[in-house]
């Protein structure tokens, strides 16, 4: 499953040469993750409300080839690669035009979101997965 999802860069989101800092990027995958569970008709508010559940992120691996730059309009592309119990794997890129510029391997987990423990996603989570 692939999502994608447009990032426009602005002045705050670089340094003083308007390079945009390393931290950023994380900022814009974990839009593009939310954006994700949005398309699939989960809100992040609502899933904690009704479901009981959060995903926090447990590792990433990100690789930085090349810099965005201030007014860059960038694309987040976002693959679900792999689903457990509880944890989903994405592989995450950031791409201006079919630049590769970033990208990242992140593994984030199904917690319960009072007592913040591991917990299984949610079977009606998982078949919307498989579309």
């Amino acid at each position: 499953m692939q999502f994608e999802w447009p990032v426009q860069v602005y002045w705050e989101d670089t340094d003083a040469g308007g390079v945009v800092y390393h931290s950023q990027y994380l900022n814009f995958m974990e839009r593009a993750r939310t954006e994700w569970l949005r398309h699939l008709g989960f809100i992040q508010t609502e899933m904690r409300e009704t479901l009981g559940v959060l995903f926090v992120v447990r590792h990433i691996d990100m690789h930085y080839k090349k810099p965005a730059k201030f007014d860059d309009a960038l694309i987040v592309r976002t693959c679900l690669i792999n689903q457990g119990r509880s944890f989903i794997t994405f592989e995450q890129s950031i791409l201006r035009g079919e630049e590769m510029l970033t990208s990242a391997m992140i593994k984030v987990v199904c917690i319960d979101a009072e007592k913040f423990k591991p917990v299984s996603i949610p079977k009606l989570m998982l078949q919307r997965f498989e579309c």
